[in-house]
């Protein structure tokens, strides 16, 4: 019988916490077990293992990201919709850095659930295009663009790759703009 209290919600939610303190390569199912006061074993009844955790891990942030994107965006369009998007994308970053690792990678083909958050995600940013012009392979283009110089901005900047003192929030406003004329410039889309 499962623990009084613990169910696979509480033993992922503590995973996020546990990978948000310490880093994605701290969860293992040894830490989590001692953070959750339980023998690993008993971890069994509401997981199938690392990957699996790793796997819901997973879903949850990017359905937490494109929740955030979307409130980020709701009701803005074009310029603004990018810089609020952009702002929503570092700050969750910033606070959740163990999710937002787990959140990068593609959909699982094989698991529903990070199909369904993956494209809600995707979608949120498609829709923010969408207000460029953007639309079918265009805006899948558009969307990897934006996406890479906002992930490789963040990803350096929680790796503390950014030594020189000028302001960080500056350099990021910049690329913000950056994108804006990209997103705006002939020939980015082939309509």
């Amino acid at each position: 019988m499962p623990r009084a209290g613990l169910s696979t919600d509480r033993v992922v939610g503590e995973a996020e916490v546990l990978t948000d303190e310490a880093g994605i390569d701290a969860l293992t199912l040894a830490a989590l077990a001692d953070r959750l006061g339980v023998r690993q074993p008993s971890l069994y009844k509401h997981i199938d293992g690392l990957p699996a955790l790793k796997q819901a891990l997973a879903v949850r942030a990017k359905r937490e990201l494109g929740e955030v994107l979307a409130r980020a965006s709701v009701g803005k369009a074009g310029d603004d919709a990018i810089r609020a998007l952009a702002g929503a994308y570092r700050t969750w970053a910033h606070q959740h850095p163990g999710r937002y690792h787990a959140s990068v990678g593609a959909a699982d083909p094989s698991d529903p659930d990070d199909q369904a958050a993956t494209a809600a995600a995707v979608s949120v940013v498609l829709d923010v295009l969408a207000g460029y012009g953007f639309t079918g392979a265009d805006a899948i283009h558009a969307a990897r663009a934006v996406r890479s110089a906002l992930h490789g901005f963040v990803s350096l900047e929680a790796a503390g790759g950014f030594g020189l003192p000028e302001s960080l929030d500056d350099s990021y406003d910049r690329l913000v703009e950056g994108c804006l004329v990209m997103l705006a410039a002939p020939g980015m889309s082939s309509a």
